[in-house]
């Protein structure tokens, strides 16, 4: 038979064991909140670099002339083309949609022929992810 000397402490001793299993699984539920708005962070940026691709693609098929004769063709790290014509206009506003839609986001056109390769390039260390992302859509004009 247990006294009540002996079993002095004991209930304390069982509240200090559940508050420590209590906290590890709140803490690991933090963790995972965390992560889940980590990769909610980078599936937008992704999307929206998939629209700004397809934004650029289909202003050059409503100026296909112009596009297929590589009025639309810029690299990564050139800057945006100036002027007023359509196509320097269509490319000064991609140009400011990814700067301003995408953390140090960049984008390129290069076409071959009537095939199109847009790629769209942003920055991920923010969020955990890799420093450099890109996204490369390749359509027919």
């Amino acid at each position: 038979m247990i006294n009540a000397r002996q079993s002095a402490g004991f209930s304390l001793i069982e509240v200090l064991v559940s508050f420590l299993v209590l906290s590890i699984g709140v803490l690991g539920m933090a963790g995972l909140q965390l992560n889940a708005l980590k990769f909610n962070q980078t599936a937008a940026v992704r999307s929206q670099a998939t629209f700004l691709a397809y934004d650029i693609a289909e202003r050059m098929r409503a100026n296909r002339v112009k596009a297929r004769s590589g009025n639309y063709d810029i690299a990564l790290t050139a800057g945006a083309p100036s002027g007023t014509s359509i196509e320097a206009t269509d490319l000064q506003q991609w140009r400011a949609a990814l700067t301003s839609q995408l953390p140090d986001g960049k984008g390129a056109v290069a076409r071959n022929a009537s095939k199109v390769i847009v790629t769209v390039q942003w920055d991920e260390s923010r969020v955990g992810g890799q420093s450099s992302q890109q996204f490369v859509y390749e359509t027919q004009l």
